[in-house]
């Protein structure tokens, strides 16, 4: 078994995530979780970048942009939906996020109308077979 990446911010990533949905409640829009989750990282003092732009290629020409939600400390991506359950697509986008921003570790979340739930993804680990 792999050693766990980043315990110690992890943790802090999944209580702030836990803290959201508690004040917050469920049924919201993602936009309003990514806020109150800002609000948590800057009260908590977790440097963090929000929105970063990242650019694809295809053999050096552009082929379009996506932004992640947020690249904590550096080291992860969080990416936040708001939805009863996660999809292939939501992980692939997290491994793809990963892979182009050269970070291992990203943590999805998802705050449901009942309940928020998580999963850590891991870079070059995807959880479906090829």
């Amino acid at each position: 078994m792999a050693d766990l990446i980043y315990p110690e911010l992890s943790y802090r990533l999944i209580g702030i995530l836990y803290a959201v949905y508690n004040r917050l409640g469920g049924g919201y829009q993602e936009k309003y979780y990514q806020q109150a989750v800002r609000h948590e990282l800057l009260t908590a003092g977790i440097p963090f970048l929000e929105q970063v732009k990242c650019n694809l290629f295809y053999q050096g020409k552009p082929l379009g942009r996506y932004y992640l939600d947020f690249i904590v400390d550096h080291t992860i991506v969080v990416e936040l939906k708001a939805a009863s359950s996660f999809s292939k697509r939501d992980i692939m986008q997290v491994l793809n996020y990963l892979k182009q921003s050269n970070l291992e570790l990203g943590i999805l979340a998802s705050f449901s109308r009942n309940s928020i739930f998580y999963k850590r993804i891991l870079r070059g680990r995807s959880p479906y077979p090829d």
